[in-house]
């Protein structure tokens, strides 16, 4: 699936009606994950293209759809960055931030501005700040180790959770965590020891609502198995009990 810069609005099992931005190439995949579980596929079959839109671009085509949705009389619950790959990679984020925040408060006040992110750079000062400012940071982390997050998500080199960790902490709770549950071969989410040191990450962050969501497309990685709604619910029970706002998925 490869996405234009400005694509929807379509319905998200999550986000309700989300008209989605992809800051990363039309026809390829740009991303420093390269997750077995991606529905954009495998970062080497993404190669063809890597141009990735300007500033100007963003905007002007964003620019462009609202007002055709606002005429069109389409309702839009959220404005999400998300594409093929990492929309924190393009280096005119910040600037597309807060172009983005000023058309929607022209155009769909109402809708939220909404961030899909590996959090993989929220410890660069300006890419932080552009996260604190929008509606829903939703920021990623899988596994509680450096050793799983290699085998779920392959992360570019010089990837460390212990740092991405400590950029989190700068939210002070106000974002929104997201992590996918699945088995393998290889791993299970499910784990004593997976969900033990998972659950000590929750704790330590605090996170305003937590996204727990298993596979919901084909994956590029063969063998992965997706799990149940009722068994993340009980999996995650503990930090219900504890008062975690947690929106599972199945």
């Amino acid at each position: 699936m490869r996405e234009e810069t400005v694509f929807g609005p379509i319905h998200s099992r999550r986000l309700g009606s989300s008209l989605g931005i992809n800051l990363l190439p039309q026809r390829g995949k740009f991303c420093n994950f390269d997750c077995v579980y991606c529905e954009c596929g495998w970062n080497k079959d993404g190669r063809d293209d890597q141009v990735l839109p300007t500033a100007a671009q963003v905007r002007s085509a964003l620019e462009d759809k609202l007002c055709a949705c606002m005429l069109e009389g389409t309702p839009i619950d959220s404005i999400t960055f998300s594409g093929d790959g990492e929309p924190t990679l393009n280096s005119e984020f910040p600037r597309i931030i807060d172009d983005t925040l000023r058309l929607r408060d022209a155009f769909y006040p109402n809708a939220k501005v909404s961030v899909l992110s590996n959090a993989t750079r929220v410890h660069v000062p300006e890419v932080a700040a552009a996260l604190k400012r929008v509606d829903n940071p939703i920021l990623k982390i899988d596994a509680p180790t450096d050793e799983l997050v290699a085998t779920i998500n392959h992360p570019a080199p010089g990837y460390s959770l212990t740092r991405v960790i400590e950029g989190l902490r700068g939210f002070n709770g106000d974002f929104v965590l997201q992590t996918m549950f699945l088995r393998s071969p290889d791993f299970d989410s499910a784990s004593p020891e997976v969900l033990s040191g998972w659950m000590d990450i929750v704790r330590e962050l605090k996170p305003r609502k937590i996204m727990v969501y298993t596979i919901d497309r084909p994956t590029p990685a063969s063998g992965l198995e997706k799990i149940s709604a009722a068994e993340m619910k009980t999996l995650v029970q503990p930090l219900i009990d504890e008062g975690f706002n947690i929106d599972i998925k199945g």
